[in-house]
């Protein structure tokens, strides 16, 4: 299936005369195996910004197999059946002897025989330093630069592992032999060492860093059910009990065509471009369909509280709120909000950076996803000042949102802050690939053309009632970070 969908652009009639024109053409298709692709051209600059998304994230995983999404996004560059290694046939015979040690060395482990699990790990670590010498070793990162790839990098979130790169636009071809072939050839060598990787990663960022641990407490206190609570790196033990076996399912499952978007935004003709597509990834056979996710937040029984107490930290103070999902009208609402309160020119900074000289930073931010979104407060206080006397202007600044409308000069401000924020990032094909791919994500890329029309229709009495509805006291997860007690 095949369907053309072109973007003639944003004309927003608005006080003032400003006016925003925006010229942005797409293409959508959809292989026959499901594989969506989103192309945008632009010849401003002879490069191609390349998109792989996966729908599998934290939020898709099952208890005890925290983090395993990102774990596979770390394995996916250790090659395929082509890349990566000299010869595949050895290959495969030493990742099933490394794999019956590891089983063995568990089943000693789950028996409380120490000693032999431990032999069984030192034979597996033994053939593997054998089987290395077959390897080639970062072929595949080395593949991208040197064909004068920027921006390779690959993350996962809670809805989505990406792979990404920015290659000249006679090199595209080459990101579609080497994506399809991990799509469907990856080889995950290496494996427990790579655990290692990312148990320390995790150390460092999260369980040595006083705001990573005070965030993930955070998050699993505003999400009691939903699996947006799931760090996307994975719970320390879980990242212990990893096994290879475990990922090539989480593989097999997820990394099929019906499961991706695949968008390029750049140099490129689309006539020659298709016929590439199809010849590498439409011989994939797609998977299986999943089911949505269904498990609903309960509502709230009233406000909830988080006190961290760390001395190597900054004091701060962070306000959370539970928002209607994309495609709710008043997500759009809620973005005026955001705007009114957050940036140098809001009035969270107006009042606690500059006037009261109580904090260092403060802002706001309305983040939509799927299912359900967040409106989200945050201060970093100056050292000594009271979090009750922070808190108390905080609720006031919403108060006052509640109480009066966002007069008509400020919401054209805000207005012409987000249209402009908007209009500048459309020059930037990187976030242009990017953002197409999440809205597809979310349902319909075409929320990128629809956006500012929205918030341009935008009045004073829905943001009004969008605070009133979604940021009260009962509704409020609340977190402290602070110095602890003497």
């Amino acid at each position: 299936m095949r369907s053309k969908i072109f973007l003639l652009g944003f004309l927003l009639c608005i006080p003032f005369s400003w006016a925003a024109k925006v010229n942005l053409k797409a293409e959508k298709l959809v292989l026959d195996n499901g594989l969506t692709v989103l192309l945008h051209e632009n010849t401003q600059a002879p490069t191609v910004a390349c998109r792989l998304f996966y729908a599998t994230g934290s939020v898709h995983e099952k208890p005890g197999q925290s983090g395993l999404a990102h774990m596979l996004e770390h394995m996916l560059f250790k090659g395929t059946k082509k890349i990566g290694i000299t010869d595949s046939i050895a290959d495969a015979a030493f990742l099933a002897q490394e794999d019956s040690l590891r089983a063995l060395s568990r089943e000693a482990f789950a028996r409380q025989d120490s000693a032999s699990a431990l032999r069984f790990i030192a034979q597996h670590d033994s053939i593997q330093e054998v089987h290395r010498q077959l390897f080639i070793k970062d072929e595949l990162w080395e593949s991208y630069l040197n064909a004068g790839g920027t921006g390779l990098n690959a993350y996962t979130s809670a809805l989505v592992t990406a792979y990404h790169v920015t290659l000249p636009k006679n090199k595209v071809e080459l990101f579609l032999w080497l994506e399809s072939d991990r799509m469907e050839n990856a080889v995950l060598r290496e494996f427990y060492p790579e655990r290692d990787v990312v148990r320390e990663e995790r150390r460092m960022r999260y369980d040595d860093s006083p705001t990573g641990r005070y965030f993930e407490s955070l998050k699993a206190t505003f999400y009691e059910a939903f699996p947006y609570r799931i760090p996307t790196i994975g719970w320390a033990e879980d990242i212990n009990n990893y096994s290879r076996e475990l990922a090539v399912d989480h593989y097999q499952k997820y990394y099929k065509p019906n499961n991706a978007i695949l968008v390029f935004a750049g140099d490129f003709n689309s006539a020659e471009l298709i016929p590439k597509i199809k010849k590498y990834f439409a011989p994939i056979p797609r998977g299986s369909e999943f089911p949505p996710l269904i498990m609903n937040e309960p509502e709230a029984a009233g406000e909830k509280r988080l006190v961290v107490r760390r001395n190597d930290s900054k004091p701060r103070l962070d306000m959370l709120f539970h928002t209607p999902a994309v495609g709710s009208p008043e997500i759009f609402a809620l973005d005026i909000a955001e705007n009114v309160l957050n940036g140098r020119s809001g009035r969270l900074h107006r009042r606690l950076v500059e006037q009261e000289q109580l904090a260092v930073a403060a802002g706001a931010a309305n983040n939509i996803k799927p299912y359900m979104s967040s409106f989200e407060l945050s201060v970093i206080l100056r050292e000594g000042v009271e979090h009750q006397k922070v808190e108390k202007i905080v609720w006031e600044e919403l108060q006052k949102l509640a109480d009066e409308p966002v007069s008509d000069r400020e919401l054209q401000r805000v207005r012409n802050s987000i249209i402009a924020s908007q209009v500048r990032s459309f020059r930037n094909m990187e976030h242009v690939a990017t953002i197409m791919a999440y809205y597809e994500l979310y349902g319909d890329w075409n929320l990128v053309n629809r956006w500012l029309d929205e918030v341009a229709q935008i009045s004073p009495a829905e943001v009004q009632a969008a605070v009133q509805k979604y940021l009260q006291r009962n509704r409020a997860t609340i977190g402290y970070m602070k110095a602890e007690e003497p």
